[in-house]
């Protein structure tokens, strides 16, 4: 029974032994060349990015896709252009639409906030002082430096200055990636269109390199990863718009300066679970300290209780039991990955670790059935034979009467 499953059976032919000296020297001479290896990869990777943010524009407008096409048209293949055609120009208009509305509203509140610089200096200035009068801690050096800020804002232009060819180069960089951008589109285009044909030559590639059983693992470990990313990333998409556009009104209707800056900034940064909400929170209060320190104060009142809101009502409505794992894995998960890959890592730990949770818990399954025991331990014959056996009830008097 064992030698039908790959990694248990036995090298016992020439071919088998060959294979595995090969396999061998390959592997030793990639740990000898690790680093020539890593830089084909990073230019491999660079030659292949415009067709991978294909295959995210895809996969994110595939989320319309499937329902239009599903809904509209009754899952007719020829309707599929129109399907991909009311896709793209809803994701058109929605960037339009935000753009032409919050765009305009950062720039400005931006401008602002730099004008009014010097007034805002002068006002904590002021807050230190009455907090050194009332309660005598010494903030001098703090009003010190405060009263430098010329100097400050002199050294912010120079050093704006000397990043200036930086940050030219950047922007001819992206001007002349701007095929990269079309053949990321093109491709996005080519793959919604021929999703089908694409996914079944996958599967067919999958079938004809692994044997039967692992390529039965793959595939599922591919549906899985699919229903957890796709789950998650539309989920945290429409909360993280909901609490930007609900802290916009809050901010709005309680007076507090930059609204649209500051929902902007939490709106982007609750993308990230757990820690977004306090990293997109902490630069708004420093902007707020500057500006109106009661300001501060209310817009972090008001983002706790946004916070709590988003966490025990609309975050589980809209994602639900898309994750599957507990809130410490959540976290685990988030810490991991911001380490290794930055905010990137933040983003996608989730998800990953959630696919990698899933195959765990039926890997478990798989050893305890094979060991042929249950959770506890106790043979699975005799548990079933408990579960199976009729329940005895004793007779009370007046059954025997």
């Amino acid at each position: 029974m064992s030698k039908n499953i790959w990694l248990q059976k036995k090298p016992d032919t020439t071919l088998d032994w060959l294979g595995i000296i090969f396999c061998s020297i390959g592997f030793y001479i990639l740990l000898g060349h690790l680093d020539l290896f890593v830089g084909a990869l990073n230019k491999l990777f660079s030659i292949l990015a415009p067709f991978a943010v294909g295959i995210v524009i895809a996969y994110v407008l595939d989320c319309i896709v499937r329902p239009v096409q599903h809904k509209w048209f009754k899952d007719n293949p020829k309707m599929r252009w129109l399907s991909m055609l009311i896709a793209y120009a809803a994701a058109i208009l929605i960037i339009f639409v935000l753009g032409w509305m919050v765009i305009p509203q950062v720039i400005s509140s931006v401008v602002i906030l730099f004008e009014n610089l010097p007034g805002y200096f002068n006002n904590v200035q002021s807050l230190l002082l009455t907090i050194q009068e009332r309660f005598g801690l010494d903030v001098s050096k703090a009003v010190t430096a405060l009263d430098d800020y010329e100097r400050l804002i002199n050294e912010l232009g120079s050093l704006l200055a000397s990043a200036a060819p930086q940050i030219m180069a950047s922007v001819s960089s992206i001007a002349s990636n701007v095929i990269d951008i079309f053949t990321a589109i093109a491709a996005s285009v080519y793959m919604l269109a021929e999703k089908d044909k694409l996914l079944r030559q996958l599967r067919t590639l999958v079938h004809a390199v692994f044997p039967r059983q692992i390529a039965s693992v793959v595939l599922d470990t591919c549906t899985l990863a699919n229903d957890n990313f796709e789950g998650f990333f539309v989920g945290k998409i429409i909360d993280s718009a909901i609490i930007g556009a609900l802290t916009f009104v809050s901010c709005s209707l309680l007076n507090i300066s930059f609204a649209p800056l500051i929902a902007v900034v939490v709106g982007v940064t609750n993308i990230i679970p757990v820690f977004g909400p306090f990293i997109g929170a902490v630069p708004c209060i420093i902007i707020l300290l500057f500006v109106k320190p009661i300001d501060a104060v209310k817009f972090l009142i008001l983002i706790v209780i946004i916070q709590q809101v988003d966490g025990n009502v609309i975050g589980p409505k809209i994602l639900g039991k898309s994750i599957g794992v507990s809130a410490l894995w959540v976290l685990f998960s988030i810490v991991v990955g911001g380490d290794l890959f930055g905010v990137v890592g933040m983003v996608l730990g989730v998800p990953v670790f959630a696919t990698f949770y899933a195959l765990l818990r039926q890997f478990v399954q798989w050893c305890l059935k094979r060991r042929g025991i249950d959770a506890n331990g106790n043979p699975l014959n005799e548990a079933n034979t408990a579960e199976e056996a009729p329940v005895s009830v004793p007779k009370t008097s007046s059954a025997q009467s």
